[in-house]
């Protein structure tokens, strides 16, 4: 017996996640562009906010970017596959030896958020490293008042940083911000400055700095809505039916049995569920969509699979492909979910 592993053909998925690669692209060079004489880097986390590292870092390396920045250091293989390691940065710094000497050895940049780290960057030798510090959101990053602290002393300081709670909004949080901001390059010094992400791109050049440091509008977001006409859809998800079927009336479909047919209907059974991101806030409200027709979704949305209607698509049989309408800004709307959610949320089948 032929080993799987062997195998030459694997059947076809059920489930592709299309990237429109030239978006991403243009989205980059719109708010290089936007980010008004600095450069902009790139949020590359939480797997290119589930857009997958294999498929967007090559992009946004090719496009320009020379700064990425992950979360975690569980991140930083993959993105290593792509670029050179002095342009990876990791957020959530260093809690152990063990980090501080994969720091050094990888020559991927720590982000430096308390005196406790840059305790431990010291202790482990030290090298480039870059501050975060907070100046109002109260999430990673040190006090202004620790930024004379003597164990800051001696930091090999690219970026200062900091990041904004509020950009998205007009918020007289944002210029307190920048205030403190200011306050704190004043006495800590450092070759670079960053505090804005996409939001805080469109908040004008006040706060570009040297560095910006766009995530989800990279990825077809809209964070502001003066970013509107810049930024294009790059995550495009689809489905194909795995069979069709004529629900009666009277009959029931799906968990808890939601949706009763009050008429003889043709419905289609899509591999497609909460498993890969259509979250069940989406029954009742969302609809899967063939060539410009829309298919309303039925019942509950199970894990791996949803009813939709075919009344406007009747033509449609087995292995077709369905879109699942992603532009961001809109869906959010209509499903009660933040744009990031709906990126992030998207299962690693879709991706694969």
């Amino acid at each position: 017996m032929k080993r799987v592993a062997e195998q030459t053909d694997f059947p076809a998925p059920t489930l592709r996640l299309n990237i429109d690669r030239d978006a991403l692209a243009a989205n980059w060079q719109a708010l290089d562009k936007l980010s008004d004489g600095a450069t902009a880097g790139a949020a590359v986390k939480a797997n290119c906010y589930g857009l997958g590292v294999d498929k967007a870092v090559p992009v946004l390396r090719d496009a320009g970017v020379r700064d990425m920045f992950v979360a975690h250091w569980s991140e930083v293989p993959a993105v290593l596959a792509h670029v050179e390691p002095a342009q990876v940065s990791v957020l959530h710094g260093l809690l152990s030896i063990a980090d501080v000497a994969y720091a050094r050895q990888s020559g991927v940049v720590p982000v430096i958020n308390s005196l406790f780290q840059a305790k431990l960057w010291h202790q482990g030798g030290g090298g480039r490293c870059h501050v975060m510090v907070d100046t109002g959101m109260n999430r990673l990053g040190l006090a202004l008042e620790e930024l004379s602290d003597p164990v800051l002393r001696g930091l090999e300081v690219d970026l200062l940083m900091s990041h904004l709670a509020c950009a998205d909004e007009d918020n007289p949080m944002n210029d307190a911000q920048l205030e403190r901001f200011h306050a704190a390059r004043q006495v800590f010094p450092s070759k670079r400055l960053s505090l804005a992400n996409s939001a805080g791109i469109a908040l004008g050049s006040r706060f570009a700095f040297d560095v910006t440091r766009p995530g989800l509008s990279l990825y077809g977001g809209i964070a502001r809505d003066e970013l509107a006409g810049h930024i294009q859809q790059v995550a495009y998800p689809q489905a194909s039916i795995l069979q069709t079927r004529v629900l009666k009336a009277g009959s029931s479909i799906g968990y808890n049995a939601m949706f009763t047919a009050s008429r003889d209907m043709p419905v289609g059974i899509v591999s497609l569920g909460y498993a890969d991101g259509l979250l069940r806030c989406w029954g009742g409200i969302g609809a899967l969509q063939h060539e410009g027709r829309e298919l309303p979704l039925l019942g509950r949305i199970s894990m791996d699979m949803v009813a939709v209607d075919l009344s406007n698509a009747d033509d449609l049989v087995e292995g077709d492909w369905l879109d699942l309408p992603y532009a961001l800004q809109t869906a959010a709307e209509k499903a009660g979910l933040s744009q990031y959610e709906l990126l992030t949320v998207l299962g690693r089948r879709l991706s694969s």
